[in-house]
């Protein structure tokens, strides 16, 4: 008796770092930023009443919690930009792909045929630049597992209608 199952050891495996990534929309950094100030704004304002003494003074003791926010916010400006320039993605014939982190790198990449739908939301700031978010959910999993978001509106979805004819081909 044959035993036809064969493993063959695989040697060179394809370069998912030579695809040619695409850019996030430049205007998704500015939503960024302002999500980035009305949190700080709402800590600002928080630590305020908190270190409140007067009417009209604010404790001499307390001013280094006002210097700390400052030098966060400086700090997660400073992140965020340099962050923003590594998100990327990539829409292949056959899968998904996504990229981003400054510090903690990640790469993701679903193919279309693990594919079960593809969402499309707005935020209200990004609905102002006219920007989305593309969520891509597989099978199994209660959430999903690619995320893109700046998208343009109209890019979002084409590339949701592409991964549609896809998974529905």
């Amino acid at each position: 008796m044959t035993d036809s199952f064969q493993n063959t050891e695989v040697f060179s495996f394809p370069e998912i770092e030579s695809i040619d990534f695409k850019k996030i929309e430049k205007n998704y950094f500015k939503v960024i930023l302002i999500n980035v100030l009305i949190l700080f704004l709402t800590l600002f304002i928080g630590a305020f009443f908190v270190v409140y003494k007067d009417w009209l003074e604010l404790g001499q003791h307390y001013i280094w919690i006002f210097s700390a926010l400052i030098l966060l916010l400086i700090f997660t400006v400073i992140f965020e930009i340099l962050g923003f320039k590594k998100r990327k993605y990539a829409v292949r014939e056959k899968d998904i792909s996504y990229k981003k982190g400054l510090l903690y790198k990640s790469l993701t990449t679903v193919p279309f045929n693990r594919i079960q739908h593809v969402e499309i939301d707005q935020g209200p700031i990004s609905r102002f630049f006219g920007l989305a978010t593309l969520s891509v959910f597989t099978a199994g999993d209660s959430s999903d597992d690619l995320k893109i978001k700046g998208l343009l509106k109209e890019q979002s979805l084409h590339i949701k209608e592409f991964i549609t004819n896809k998974i529905d081909g």
